[in-house]
């Protein structure tokens, strides 16, 4: 079920300081993965990750409507979201950049529908693109996970602007 509310109230505020609230909400940093059709490698990094459903099996992320990568993440069926560990923060930086190839230096290995899993990553989810939502500047994609792996240690965490990398327990 799709619903929507009636328009919100105006607001006070403008992006920037909604922007700047949101970054005190500390995420967890995420490099999503996929191949192109000529079997080259696509990869962006995104905070936007969250669970949504634990039967069947369901993730959701988020990408803003400009991205040059938006049509190859909405035409692919698969792709890998990478939990980056503390470790990272490097990881999270290239595939941020606007560098032609971001696999460039980066060890992984391909998941079974050969779509690239970064090495060292807490946790990989191989993702069946089951469907997008259109909302504001951004489309969310929701994915079911046909298959995960974990190597529990501690994360690469986003707040304030800034990777920071924590320590273990």
């Amino acid at each position: 079920m799709h619903t929507r509310s009636p328009r919100a109230e105006k607001r006070d505020f403008d992006s920037r300081y909604f922007r700047n609230a949101l970054s005190q909400f500390a995420t967890g940093v995420t490099v999503i993965t996929t191949r192109l059709a000529d079997g080259q490698f696509l990869g962006l990094t995104a905070s936007s990750f969250n669970s949504v459903s634990l039967e069947p099996p369901l993730v959701l992320w988020s990408l803003g409507n400009a991205a040059n990568s938006m049509p190859v993440f909405t035409g692919n069926s698969h792709y890998v979201v990478n939990v980056l560990s503390a470790e990272q923060a490097w990881l999270a930086k290239q595939f941020a950049s606007r560098k032609t190839d971001r696999f460039e230096g980066v060890e992984y290995a391909l998941s079974r529908t050969g779509h690239p899993i970064l090495k060292g990553a807490s946790a990989w989810f191989e993702c069946h693109n089951r469907s997008r939502y259109p909302e504001g500047d951004h489309v969310i994609f929701v994915g079911e996970v046909e298959h995960c792996e974990f190597t529990a240690q501690a994360p690469l965490v986003y707040h304030g602007g800034q990777f920071i990398e924590t320590s273990p327990k």
